[in-house]
């Protein structure tokens, strides 16, 4: 049975539900099965040794979203080789590469979550009522440790840059 929790994130004002396991600071990153921009399957053993910052975003063909993964991208092109920034969407994979290619996103990776709603669930960012992620960031270190989480009390908000990049400078 999937955990629902509520009273945690709102859309347009409105309490949403969240779909899967509250996880906390120094928890192992469960794993997840989601897709990557050319169809492969994609998991958090394959970017294993690395430490990781997963940007959350519903979808990148909002504004909000668009923003937040331009940022990130950004970070991630000044950041050493043994990081990854990976943007995790419910996007379909086509979708993901149309809009790197518009955006001249290079600098991070992009997994679908749209087939099995994997990460969303693992993470506890699936919003039920939308089948879509809640806007959140995570930092796992090279060990699968979770160092930071951030969800976004409202899908509308930006997270902070600022402390995911301490957390990704820490965790190294």
């Amino acid at each position: 049975m999937v955990q629902e929790r509520s009273g945690i994130v709102t859309f347009r004002g409105e309490s949403v539900t969240l779909l899967g396991p509250e996880l906390k600071l120094g928890d192992q990153a469960p794993d997840f099965q989601c897709l990557s921009i050319d169809m492969q399957a994609v998991s958090l053993a394959s970017t294993a040794g690395k430490v990781r910052l997963f940007s959350v975003v519903s979808s990148l063909d909002s504004s909000l979203c668009d923003q937040q993964t331009r940022r990130f991208n950004q970070i991630a092109g000044e950041l050493p080789l043994d990081i990854v920034v990976i943007a995790v969407s419910t996007d379909l994979p086509f979708t993901q590469a149309r809009w790197c290619a518009v955006a001249e996103v290079a600098n991070i990776l992009t997994y679908s979550d749209h087939r099995e709603a994997s990460f969303g669930l693992a993470y506890g960012v699936l919003i039920k009522e939308l089948r879509l992620l809640a806007r959140s960031v995570f930092v796992v270190d090279q060990t699968g440790v979770i160092r930071h989480i951030q969800i976004m009390p409202d899908v509308t908000s930006l997270p902070s840059f600022e402390s995911a990049l301490k957390a990704v400078r820490e965790a190294t």
